[in-house]
């Protein structure tokens, strides 16, 4: 089968889908994000690309905090809604109970399984998105959503991903194996 090519609109599948909270004029904000990731071990540090005119990018700049909440699939209608309406108009923090962590400036949501609390480590500013990185000071959970050797599960967590250029949520799927595990036959001595 020949390869086509099928432009520039290709994306990484799939995208973790996080709602990323920030304070902005003293009020918890939260907006929707697919285009974050892991970017280093040491220091811990996450990367998010947030477009320059969004209302949370105002937010990250003014306390240099934000988290990164996960929602799991029974939150989706919250979270799509949080990518649908602006901050700057809309007050989306009654949506959620909000609790503070460490920095006291990033504002995470309870009802996330998951949650993250980042100090900005850094700013890339591009054309259209900036990159915040953010170093991790503390990531919160409940122990009903750990394993039994106190790991974050995926399957209790049940995040959901994004799919972009098609513009779709999808739910994470079955266990495949352990990672730099099923490859070793592979390997030669």
């Amino acid at each position: 089968m020949e390869k086509i090519n099928i432009g520039t609109t290709a994306f990484v599948y799939p995208m973790p889908m996080t709602l990323v909270g920030v304070n902005v004029g003293g009020r918890p904000n939260f907006m929707a994000v697919g285009w974050i990731n892991r970017c280093n071990y040491k220091p811990p540090l996450l990367v998010a690309g947030i477009n320059n005119r969004h209302y949370t990018s105002e937010g990250i700049r003014e306390n240099e905090t934000f988290s990164v909440n996960i929602p799991s699939i029974e939150m989706i209608e919250e979270t799509d809604y949080c990518g649908l309406v602006s901050g700057r108009k809309t007050d989306k923090s009654d949506l959620f109970d909000v609790f503070y962590g460490e920095l006291k400036t990033a504002p995470m949501i309870k009802q996330c399984r998951m949650n993250i609390e980042c100090r900005l480590f850094d700013i890339h500013e591009l054309p259209t998105n900036n990159l915040y990185i953010g170093e991790i000071v503390a990531a919160y959970t409940e122990e009903k959503y750990l394993t039994k050797d106190g790991k974050p599960d995926i399957k209790k967590i049940n995040p959901f991903v994004l799919t972009m250029p098609d513009n779709s949520f999808w739910a994470v799927g079955e266990y495949l194996g352990k990672a730099w595990g099923i490859g070793k036959k592979l390997k030669k001595e």
